[in-house]
């Protein structure tokens, strides 16, 4: 049991996103830009240990975007071509997130993640984890018009996806890794009544898509014994910015129905609803509450923090509880708007917190 978590992604240094550009733009080495990208794996495994997470990520350095090890390992999307949705924050201001599409058969060019957890797990001897994209995150970039060359039916699309996800997983496990977190803000997509519309005319039912969704999560994460799966839900993370509001009660079948022993969940605001939905999580599960933003620069207080782990505790055992920023703080490569400064001290408050709450020491499993 992992009391302090992060959700995945960490703010990229400057120097990483001028090398990317530079990389793209045919001004840098494939060796000099993977370098760097090992560079800011290093920074981002020294900043989690130093604020004292248990468990930590290598930032999703080497991805432009959460979703983007899907798009550069398998063949088959456009990356920029698919449905664009828009971001919001609090005062109405919006970005427009170009998203991908599928447009030619599928076909696995390389491992997704291999790379990112053999490095990680060289480079600390501390509880790590490995992200993946889920199967029902990569569902909206299938569009009617745009995909059917390839796939006349979104079922098939969804068929060879669900393959090449589960021979990830099997390759991870096959290389050591014992948690693996399936990240799915898509999920939350279906409270938004906008979102389900796009997803009507696009060819997908968004009814149906819940409990297909869960049919391929399961599929995906199969029957691995002394393996941790971390289910994902946030309401979109970009510049600060957000999709979908609305509580987790119109889709806690996911709770019931999925094979996730532990669910990482977005609580940092109103937008989040209640923990009411809590109730519906199984037993045998564990619930990370997401109630440090990384959107934000202001700094929770611990008061405050373990006031709402005692109002969620009303509906789920704080035995069953842990704690982690909402979500990551660079879902895609520009990050929120927070300072690295901002970060480091969001991630120690988690820690500290967590500490105090469940009577751990900081790094109690470093020194086990």
């Amino acid at each position: 049991m992992y009391r302090s978590d992060v959700v995945g992604s960490l703010l990229r240094p400057p120097y990483l996103k001028e090398a990317r550009e530079r990389h793209e733009a045919g001004k840098l080495t494939a060796v000099e830009f993977k370098q760097l990208e090992d560079r800011a794996v290093n920074e981002a495994v020294d900043l989690q240990i130093r604020a004292g997470v248990e468990m930590i990520t290598d930032g999703e350095m080497r991805r432009y975007a959460f979703w983007g090890h899907l798009i550069d390992a398998v063949e088959g999307f456009d990356k920029l071509g698919g449905w664009a949705i828009p971001f919001r924050n609090e005062k109405g201001e919006e970005i427009v997130q170009a998203r991908p599409v599928v447009v030619s058969k599928l076909r696995r060019k390389r491992p997704m993640c291999a790379e990112e957890f053999t490095y990680l797990r060289a480079r600390t001897s501390h509880p790590a984890k490995t992200t993946m994209i889920s199967a029902q995150q990569a569902a909206a970039y299938y569009d009617s018009k745009k995909s059917t060359g390839a796939y006349a039916k979104i079922d098939a699309y969804l068929a060879d996806l669900v393959d090449i996800l589960r021979d990830e997983v099997n390759e991870l496990i096959r290389l050591g890794c014992t948690y693996i977190q399936i990240d799915s803000p898509q999920y939350t997509a279906l409270l938004d009544p906008q979102l389900r519309e796009g997803y009507r005319q696009r060819g997908n039912d968004p009814d149906r898509l819940l409990d297909l969704s869960i049919e391929m999560d399961n599929a995906v994460v199969g029957e691995h014994p002394g393996i941790t799966f971390g289910l994902h839900l946030c309401r979109g993370n970009n510049q600060s910015k957000f999709y979908a509001a609305g509580d987790y009660g119109p889709i806690t079948k996911v709770f019931r129905n999925t094979r996730f022993q532990r669910f990482l969940l977005e609580y940092d605001d109103e937008r989040s609803g209640g923990f009411e939905p809590l109730r519906q999580v199984p037993e045998d599960r564990t619930v990370v509450l997401g109630l440090v933003s990384s959107k934000t620069a202001a700094l929770e207080s611990k008061d405050e923090l373990k006031q709402r782990i005692k109002q969620a505790s009303a509906f789920i055992p704080v035995e069953r509880l842990a704690l982690s920023p909402q979500c990551g703080f660079a879902s895609t490569m520009e990050g929120n708007l927070v300072t690295p400064a901002d970060q480091e001290a969001k991630l120690r408050l988690v820690a500290e917190t967590a500490a105090e709450v469940w009577g751990r020491t900081l790094n109690t499993r470093l020194r086990a």
